[in-house]
């Protein structure tokens, strides 16, 4: 069996899911090559701090954390705005949010972690973990691996049963279910983001060590890591000292409110509430900084492209003006960002969203925490690695500033 993922031929089928076989992408706008130039690190941070003060005066967004990070130098940590509009509470740094989809790569590099260990491998396949799995094919819910289940590989639909989950589902019950879901590809041979399916690897990660998921990411992740404030479940987030309430708008005002409890159901996909205190440790050791820790044999397996991803292509403006190229990993999206690789994830639940992204080969990155569906901080990403990268300056964010206006962002390209 092989120790490192492996990217299937997908031949010439059509499906509604994404192929993985490889096609020229459509042109891109910039005219400079990015690997080419990049720009003063800490000079663009302190600018960086410029586009939140605007944005903090706009009151586009409730409260929000943001960090840039330079191989281990922490450049820029800023919060802006309030983790609480009804006690007044302003957010920090030490402040717990929602990290929703960026869940994901917690998954995959603790199943990285037990592949390193000789405790299973990627092509593991999860009927053999789980033998009452199956899916509508039987051939094919034999065939799953652990790999095709962490790059959204399994061969469903978009998002299978989320619907379900948000009316308060069990777990359990839906992936049962998932045996009565049409197939819309075989298992391997497109893209179908998942957040049910994926939890398959908590029960795998149980079934390999006897141990529960979230015990064997604290123990294996947050504590070496220093994460201190990582948790996991609404329970763990209601008892931080500090934690980020989601807010809505009413009448012009940012009004908190609950946090909903459907996707801490499927803790591997969405299950992680962090700090930007617990994130900057965790973009450093991501970007190799940390590798007693993780090691750069498994975060270079992390960043295999396995599956196309076209539709980011053009899902928001700044995709349809910088990127290149758009593959799926496992838990990362990988983008061919003007020329230089990109390690990206976006997160969304009720009242949250959250990115990161990183550039690998110069260990360059930023985290980006908000407790409001707002999508303007979702623009300040593109803004900072083009003025890092020497790139076109374009407006993504549609801030107040002297540059040529851009389309600012309408959303955070359909993930969870």
């Amino acid at each position: 069996m092989s120790a490192q993922p492996q990217q299937r031929a997908s031949g010439k089928r059509t499906t509604r899911g994404h192929r993985t076989t490889r096609r020229t992408p459509p042109p891109v706008v910039p005219l400079v090559d990015a690997r080419a130039v990049a720009s003063d690190p800490t000079a663009i941070a302190r600018e960086f701090g410029g586009w939140l003060d605007e944005l903090a005066a706009a009151d586009t967004v409730a409260g929000l954390a943001v960090a840039v990070v330079k191989d281990d130098q922490i450049l820029l940590e800023r919060g802006i705005g309030l983790a609480d509009a009804g006690s007044g509470e302003a957010v920090t740094p030490t402040t717990v949010f929602r990290l929703a989809s960026l869940s994901k790569a917690f998954a995959t590099t603790i199943t990285g972690l037990l592949v390193a260990d000789g405790r299973l491998q990627w092509d593991t396949r999860v009927a053999d973990l789980l033998p009452t799995f199956a899916l509508s094919n039987e051939v094919a819910g034999s065939q799953l691996t652990v790999q095709d289940v962490l790059s959204h590989r399994v061969g469903l639909p978009h998002n299978t049963y989320d619907r379900l989950l948000e009316q308060d589902e069990p777990y359990e019950v839906l992936v049962e279910r998932l045996r009565d879901v049409p197939m819309t590809c075989p298992v391997g041979d497109c893209y179908g983001y998942q957040n049910i399916a994926f939890s398959l690897i908590g029960d795998v990660v149980f079934a390999t060590t006897a141990d529960f998921y979230y015990h064997q990411v604290e123990k294996r992740i947050f504590h070496p890591l220093g994460m201190r404030t990582a948790t996991f479940g609404r329970e763990a987030l209601e008892t931080s000292p500090s934690w980020a309430r989601p807010h809505r708008r009413v009448a012009g005002s940012w009004v908190p409110f609950s946090p909903a409890d459907a996707y801490y159901r499927v803790a591997p996909a969405a299950g992680v509430n962090a700090s930007l205190r617990d994130m900057e440790q965790w973009l450093i050791a991501q970007m190799g900084e940390r590798p007693a820790v993780l090691s750069p044999t498994l975060l270079e397996t992390l960043r295999q492209p396995l599956v196309e991803t076209r539709r980011e292509l053009r899902s928001t403006a700044w995709r349809r003006g910088r990127l290149r190229d758009a593959h799926y990993a496992l838990g990362w999206r990988i983008y061919d960002y003007a020329g230089e690789r990109l390690v990206f994830h976006a997160g969304a639940v009720q009242g949250y969203r959250a990115m990161i992204a990183f550039l690998p080969e110069r260990r360059f990155g930023v985290v980006m925490l908000w407790n409001c569906e707002s999508a303007a901080p979702a623009g300040l990403l593109p803004m900072l690695l083009d003025r890092y990268l020497g790139l076109p300056d374009v407006n993504w964010a549609g801030i107040d500033r002297d540059s040529e206006p851009g389309e600012a962002e309408r959303g955070l390209g359909g993930t969870r």
